[in-house]
């Protein structure tokens, strides 16, 4: 009898009950994996808001600088030719 038990419940594992472990954690990574609309609009909020801040802080910039010729914005154009990533770790360590 056990003879014939033991292969019967290594295949039933092998076969049965491994893939749907298998397909079970893959269709569960699936669906973490994706946006919900609620993530997708608080996103979208989340952008819209940094946006008016930015343009908040470019109004603020332009308004000191125009008080102050010799003020220096702390904010740096990432898009200038002379950027420098250290420098970019050094403002980031001095906030």
């Amino acid at each position: 009898m056990e003879d014939v038990l033991v292969p019967i419940m290594v295949m039933g594992i092998l076969f049965v009950a491994l893939p749907w472990l298998v397909l079970h954690y893959v269709t569960r990574w699936k669906t973490a994996a994706t946006l919900t609309n609620d993530d997708e609009r608080m996103l979208g909020d989340m952008h819209e808001l940094a946006r008016r801040l930015e343009d908040r802080l470019d109004t603020v910039e332009r308004l000191v600088a125009q008080e102050n010729p010799n003020w220096q914005p702390r904010r740096m154009d990432l898009d200038a030719p002379k950027f420098d990533p250290e420098n970019a770790r050094k403002l980031e360590r001095n906030r």
